[in-house]
């Protein structure tokens, strides 16, 4: 019988042999299942499948970090998240012209965590998520639901900028994806916002309009989603705020707050 100081040295091992070949999201297979079917908590058709698959898994009983990260604070947990992540050289972006990575920021223990498509001019200059001008509208809409920029965590569907601000690709998505999901496992919010189309049909694995896949609460991940549209999209079309403010409304509902009280001389 092997000991369980043995298995662990195995397992380990294991675990280290999938990084060195850029594997970093490992599951156990416990069902033919393998991607979560959304469900919501309104009436709603079912979403067509969206042509993002994700790559199969190998079958192995832990997932990446889970010796490292399962005792650890969240912030140490991120830190190693990162530290995994490195100067990245996974995919095509690392030679197009990112300066950085962004990473996320925010509080490792939120129960709000926003979503957005990738990092822009700003955020790859400063290394940080939402730090332009749509991140400034962002601020506006966190501050809007009572609560400051600083109590959430803010990340993005890839972490490094894409060429003129072009749309994702299927495979840097594919790629940096499972560094997402640790940070969600990790964080562990009581609820996500995807920002716009590309972090909604990528994180629930659709293929629809944001007119049906806004207004739903989603299962995912053993958390909750919720999408509306992505400030930068707002900036260009300011008359679509009431609507991404509804969106706001629904989640913060789910959470349980009430939006502060508005004063002033009329």
């Amino acid at each position: 019988m092997t000991n369980t100081s043995d298995f662990q040295q195995q397992l380990a091992e294991r675990v280290r042999f999938y990084r060195e070949l850029g594997i970093y999201d490992l599951y156990r297979r416990e069902s033919p299942e393998s991607v979560e079917v959304p469900n919501v908590e309104t009436q709603h058709s079912a979403p067509r499948p969206y042509s993002l698959e994700a790559p199969a898994s190998p079958a192995v009983s832990m997932s990446p970090g889970a010796i490292e990260e399962g005792e650890m604070t969240p912030e140490k947990a991120l830190r190693a998240i990162r530290h995994d992540l490195g100067d990245c050289t996974r995919c095509v972006l690392h030679k197009q012209g990112r300066k950085q990575i962004v990473f996320g920021v925010g509080n490792p223990r939120a129960d709000l965590m926003f979503i957005g498509e990738a990092p822009g001019a700003d955020e790859d200059q400063q290394g940080e998520p939402f730090v332009g001008r749509a991140g400034q509208l962002l601020n506006n809409m966190i501050s809007a639901m009572g609560i400051r920029r600083e109590e959430v965590y803010i990340a993005n569907i890839i972490k490094c900028r894409p060429p003129g601000n072009r749309t994702p690709e299927r495979e840097e998505c594919e790629t940096c994806s499972p560094f997402l999901m640790r940070q969600i496992e990790v964080i562990k919010p009581k609820i996500i916002v995807a920002l716009g189309a590309v972090a909604a049909k990528t994180l629930l694995g659709v293929n629809d309009t944001m007119a049906n896949l806004r207004g739903h609460i989603y299962d995912f991940k053993n958390t909750k989603l919720a999408v509306t549209y992505h400030p930068a999209y707002l900036l260009r079309d300011p008359r679509q705020k009431k609507e991404a403010w509804k969106d706001l409304q629904m989640v913060m509902k789910h959470l349980g707050m009430t939006a502060p009280q508005v004063t002033g001389n009329r």
